[in-house]
């Protein structure tokens, strides 16, 4: 598995690549943003690291460029512990968000939980199935399709959408998603689940103010709709 890592203090990136490594990862290191970017669009990486303040070029940046590019997992390193800034974090397409400081087990320990994550066998749905919207979720090439159209979405965002439409009609609360997609250890506020869905809403949905595909019940979450037009 190759990681790429994008932090711009020096001792973080050598004693967290020196971790990694122990645990059999590949690590490639980036300083800057341009730096990071380009070296992205070069090589194939498993996975990102990536520190929401860097020079040349914001991490906010490198991983809304990154999302147009790919699915990767992307992990956001930040000193930021803001509750708003993480839900921006994971909104813009992150799959998980590391406050600092931190320990370097725990790095590891929440990369090997994306990776898992991201490639999970255990497919919520059949290999390949379409609904009357038009939406077609893809398990064999982890891929989803709106009238023929590849639709870009993260790995968490597509584990999201596969479990709504695994059973259409039936409301998830954001709890369940939260357990569902991120583990029974994931430590942070359920809103998570919202910044996602309003992500996912943004690519599948023909007005994302006015969703059809996926409806909130309010007041206890979220559920698929098949039949309506995306």
């Amino acid at each position: 598995m190759k990681i790429l890592l994008v932090d711009d203090e020096k001792k973080i990136t050598s004693v967290l690549k020196a971790y990694l490594q122990q645990e059999g990862f590949q690590v490639s290191t980036a300083l800057n943003g341009l730096i990071a970017l380009t070296m992205f669009k070069e090589n194939s990486y498993d996975l990102v690291i990536l520190d929401l303040m860097l020079p040349g070029m914001s991490g906010t940046e490198i991983c809304r460029e990154i999302r147009k590019l790919s699915s990767v997992p992307i992990i956001m390193l930040t000193a930021k512990v803001e509750e708003e800034d993480r839900i921006q974090g994971l909104s813009i397409g992150a799959d998980d968000y590391i406050t600092k400081p931190f320990s370097p087990r725990e790095v590891v320990a929440r990369v090997r939980a994306v990776l898992r994550r991201a490639n999970n066998d255990t497919s919520p749905l059949a290999d390949v199935i379409s609904y009357d919207n038009g939406l077609t979720i893809d398990n064999i090439q982890h891929e989803t399709r709106l009238n023929d159209q590849v639709v870009p979405l993260t790995p968490t965002e597509f584990k999201i959408l596969g479990v709504l439409a695994k059973h259409p009609g039936r409301v998830y609360s954001r709890g369940q998603l939260v357990e569902i997609v991120q583990g029974h250890d994931f430590e942070g506020d359920d809103r998570v689940i919202d910044a996602h869905i309003k992500k996912i809403r943004q690519k599948i949905e023909a007005t994302p103010s006015d969703p059809q595909i996926i409806m909130t019940v309010y007041g206890v979450g979220y559920k698929f709709n098949p039949s309506a037009g995306g």
